[in-house]
């Protein structure tokens, strides 16, 4: 009699395996590095409070933020998943300045994969028990065997092989793509064990949430005025709900759930914006695409654009397809109306 228990993430990766077209086993073995320390950073979270591992560092990273106990805790945890499966030739991640060339193993310089992390997204919530999560996005090199080069980091979205994220919260969930849809898993605590219990997630066209900081509206843009101002109107299915957490996974994972939109426009302070583009944007918006979803830069497609930085920044729009495309709308109609 077939077994009808949930199938578990190494199981599933195993049986997807012929839909990835480098069906070599370095990907699974590299998903299954990340499923690990997500597992690692999960334990410290829980503790959280009982242990020296909440609050700042007192250092600053790259980005000029201030770094927590647990970003670096995670970060470390991250790495050294990766380094020891000796299945990537290189790393980069929101809490170092430069990507990692990784030379551990005989493997590592002929590995094909480079990762892209944001180990500790949303940490400042930490302190006040609210959701945190990793989010990873996953590419082919494209210089030859060798050193791991700037280049192989700096490709547009639309050539990632893999991305996700981890959600730690009242429960923890490991949401992944390979190009061929979304699917979440949740992690038993009793078993240590990551079991599909979302398969083939798809986020609704349309959605009645909009997530964005209200607090920076007098910096925003005209056109995401005008949006926001659209979602407040008492007509035609509105007013929208308000709901913003102020980490991108838990935003994100929420909206694709039960349709919506995140939005984190350019403002005065910010002109490009305060999200990475290479491991925030890019990784939520090929989830976003291969869930039925879009994500721009509310002008452009975000998979489509080219990075010239390792942590460049952009504005971001993601979430139901109908809602971004209701943005871009107002957008361009506030360009047209500068340009007047």
């Amino acid at each position: 009699m077939k077994s009808t228990s949930p199938l578990t993430l190494g199981e599933f990766i195993i049986d997807k395996q012929a839909d990835f077209q480098y069906s070599s086993g370095e990907l699974s073995r590299l998903l299954s590095a990340i499923r690990l320390a997500s597992k690692v950073v999960n334990q410290q979270v829980n503790k959280a409070g009982l242990v020296d591992i909440i609050g700042a560092m007192g250092n600053q990273n790259v980005q000029g933020e201030e770094q927590q106990k647990l970003d670096v805790f995670a970060n470390e945890v991250f790495i050294a998943a990766l380094n020891n499966r000796e299945v990537v030739c290189g790393i980069a991640s929101e809490e170092n300045e430069d990507f990692i060339d990784v030379r551990t193993g005989e493997n590592s310089q002929k590995s094909k994969y480079v990762v892209l992390i944001d180990p500790l997204d949303g940490s400042s919530n930490i302190d006040v028990n609210v959701n945190v999560g990793t989010i990873f996005s996953i590419y082919r090199r494209v210089s030859q065997d060798g050193p791991v080069q700037l280049e192989d980091f700096l490709q547009p979205g639309n050539k990632q092989v893999a991305a996700g994220y981890v959600v730690y919260g009242s429960s923890t969930m490991l949401v992944y793509t390979t190009g061929n849809g979304v699917n979440g898993f949740t992690l038993d605590p009793a078993l240590g064990v990551f079991y599909l219990s979302h398969p083939n997630i798809k986020i609704p066209t349309k959605g009645k949430i909009y997530s964005i900081n209200e607090g920076n509206y007098i910096k925003f843009p005209q056109g995401i005025k005008d949006y926001i101002k659209y979602c407040q109107e008492e007509k035609e299915g509105r007013p929208y709900t308000s709901r913003y957490i102020g980490s991108l996974v838990a935003d994100f994972h929420r909206n694709m759930l039960k349709g919506g939109i995140y939005i984190y426009p350019s403002y005065s302070q910010s002109p490009k914006g305060k999200l990475r583009l290479l491991y925030e944007c890019n990784p939520m918006g090929f989830l976003a695409e291969q869930a039925g979803g879009k994500a721009s830069n509310g002008f452009q497609r975000i998979l489509d654009l080219n990075p010239v930085e390792l942590h460049e920044r952009t504005p971001f729009v993601c979430g139901s397809s109908e809602m971004v495309e209701k943005v871009e709308e107002f957008m361009k109609n506030a360009e047209r109306n500068e340009k007047s």
